[in-house]
């Protein structure tokens, strides 16, 4: 199984490995990423961050999300780490 890296940006830019189609929410856990949340189902909207490299990188939006990011948002690059898999290397803030 191939790995992506994912850079924690507001987290003084720590790197780490994850196998390819990992929750980006768990990962953060599981590795102490450090991306804020309170539900992990998508129903709160505490895990909103920004991915800043590799959008293209990432799954499809969810619906869950669209109830919590505007168009504008997702535009701008926002996604909700709970719902997000990631498919290739990213760099995320908070």
């Amino acid at each position: 199984m191939s790995t992506v890296q994912i850079t924690f940006l507001t987290n003084a830019g720590k790197q780490v490995q994850a196998p390819e189609n990992s929750n980006l929410l768990r990962v953060s856990l599981r590795e102490k990423g450090g991306i804020p949340f309170k539900c992990g189902g998508g129903l709160c909207g505490t895990c909103k961050c920004r991915i800043e490299e590799g959008l293209a990188n990432t799954d499809d939006v969810k619906a869950k999300e669209r109830k919590h990011l505007s168009e504008a948002d997702l535009a701008a690059g926002y996604r909700m780490a709970c719902q997000t898999f990631v498919k290739g290397d990213i760099a995320v803030s908070w």
